[in-house]
């Protein structure tokens, strides 16, 4: 889960990719950290993707870095609403703490269950990780 984790945050943005009906949905994402050993990104609940993670919680996330490597993963979103978690991401993002609060009604986190992350390249065999 730390290459995972290391991984998104060189990639600065990410792509999370959520179901809504029957219509795949991909919006670019940039929060990610590590809380009690779990893996974790941030939204707002006033957004569409947050309407379509409660939904249906199966995503994708992918990154590309520099030099032509990129990762999947493949996770079920859990919705964690306990402050202490909502907290540590917006510590880890001081940015977000003008648009969100851990005590506000809009601020949620999810870490990833069940996730499936492959490392990819051109010139390497890919690299399977389960978390």
């Amino acid at each position: 889960m730390q290459e995972v984790y290391e991984f998104l945050k060189q990639c600065g943005t990410y792509y999370l990719a959520t179901q809504d009906g029957d219509q795949p949905r991909v919006r670019p994402f940039g929060t990610v950290a590590i809380f009690e050993d779990k893996l974790y990104i941030q939204t707002g609940k006033v957004k569409d993707v947050y309407k379509q993670l409660k939904a249906s919680p199966n995503i994708e996330i992918c990154g590309v870095q520099e030099g032509g490597k990129w990762i999947r993963v493949a996770a079920v979103a859990v919705e964690d609403d306990r402050l202490e978690a909502k907290q540590h991401m917006l510590d880890a993002y001081p940015s977000l703490q003008g648009r969100y609060k851990a005590d506000d009604d809009n601020t949620i986190v999810f870490y990833l269950q069940d996730a499936t992350a492959t490392f990819s390249s051109f010139t390497e065999a890919p690299k399977v990780i389960t978390f």
